[in-house]
């Protein structure tokens, strides 16, 4: 008798960022005080006037039918001007697919451009969803390691190390998820030259593209690395940019013969996401950016914050993020020591701790292909980010 499940399926780790989110909810549900640092979800409430603009459609009867698979053809231009109005990239509307949230968008660009046999670069450290994504599309991920003294960004003597005649692929991301790190735009235009010159794709996400802080700057590398040609993917979508991460409306955008192909796989998959949805979109990609600018603020506020608590914090090291919404701390100095009558040898075995103990949740570097180390959300309240830092610092300086 075969097994129940697929070896594909069997061989596909769960997502360990909403792992945590769930057993934190879970947790809080039963009335326990918990801090949660783990899910990348905006405290935020989706701005009114979108939130008016769904309320609309669910009484208009033409959204109680389906639309286009590739989406709302007044979505696929409200996509078409915001990417020229915030990265200068012309691209036609029919070069657009609206998917499922950004993550959908991901999954849906690998199944499209790889094979068996294709190799995928991704620096890491990385959003635990995209090897596991290559993997889905039957593509081998290699994880390309950044250093922390060299603020997390990749360079591309690290891309060519890794180079190999099977690389198909690289997958590049600034703002990123989960270090923070912004790739200045020369080194953006150096990798993107670099790609060029190898006959690469390149999937560029750029989900994190308006929460950039201080003097970094975030640009798109088809805009500033013209020699890419047609060899490029962008996945974007209004989760994080508009605190829609509910909502699910992402997007995939490239070359027509790509997106075609990609349209193609999503007839025979999900068809069209939901209207209602798509006209909250359109809605938020049609107004201002005044709602963006003050929850920039706010998150500005408080890496910095988040980053002076947590250096000040024995045994722990937090290099200032540039850009998203995390900070990615540096815990090998709690390793090995006694905390609360315990000790925890790696980062995954200290995060489940401090669930346990002083109830912050935060998510380990394992799952983000480097361990010894933590991501902390940013994305939560003024005082609950400081209660829980006091928590951490309190229970460190009390020791055994």
């Amino acid at each position: 008798m075969g097994a129940r499940v697929s070896d594909r399926l069997r061989g596909l780790a769960p997502s360990a960022t909403l792992a945590v989110d769930a057993k934190a909810k879970s947790l809080r549900a039963a009335g326990e005080p918990v801090i949660v640092y783990g899910a990348g979800e905006p405290d935020f409430p989706t701005p009114e006037h979108i939130v008016a603009a769904a309320a609309a459609a669910c009484h208009d009867p033409v959204n109680y039918k389906y639309t286009p698979t590739a989406g709302l053809p007044e979505l696929r231009d409200a996509i078409v001007a915001k990417t020229r109005r915030d990265s200068g990239l012309e691209i036609a509307a029919t070069q657009v697919l609206v998917t499922n949230g950004g993550k959908h968008a991901i999954a849906t660009a690998f199944a499209t451009l790889l094979d068996p046999g294709d190799e995928v670069l991704i620096p890491a450290p990385y959003w635990t969803t995209y090897p596991e994504s290559v993997y889905l599309a039957g593509a081998t991920p290699v994880a390309v390691m950044t250093s922390e003294s060299h603020g997390f960004r990749v360079t591309v003597e690290d891309l060519e190390r890794h180079r190999t005649d099977k690389t198909k692929l690289l997958v590049f991301v600034s703002p990123s998820n989960p270090t923070g790190a912004v790739v200045a735009p020369q080194d953006v235009a150096a990798i993107g030259r670099w790609a060029a010159e190898h006959d690469l794709w390149v999937l560029c996400d750029e989900i994190y593209e308006h929460l950039v802080y201080g003097n970094a700057r975030h640009v798109s590398m088809p805009v500033v690395a013209p020699e890419l040609g047609d060899r490029w993917v962008i996945v974007n979508g209004v989760a994080k940019t508009y605190a829609m991460t509910g909502w699910r409306v992402g997007w995939m955008m490239g070359p027509p013969d790509v997106v075609n192909a990609a349209v193609n796989y999503q007839s025979q998959t999900t068809s069209n996401i939901s209207n209602i949805s798509q006209r909250a979109a359109i809605a938020a990609l049609n107004g201002d950016l005044a709602a963006v600018a003050a929850m920039r603020s706010a998150f500005d506020r408080r890496r910095q914050t988040m980053v002076a608590m947590l250096n000040g914090i024995d045994g722990v090291a937090c290099a200032e993020p540039e850009g998203a919404f995390y900070c990615f701390a540096n815990v090998e100095g709690l390793l090995g020591r006694t905390l609360a009558g315990r000790v925890a040898h790696s980062s995954a075995e200290l995060a489940e701790q401090l669930l346990e103990t002083i109830k912050i949740a935060v998510v380990p570097g394992e799952a983000f292909g480097s361990p010894g180390y933590f991501r902390l959300s940013y994305a939560l309240g003024d005082d609950d980010l400081v209660e829980g830092l006091n928590r951490l610092g309190a229970l460190v300086e009390a020791g055994a």
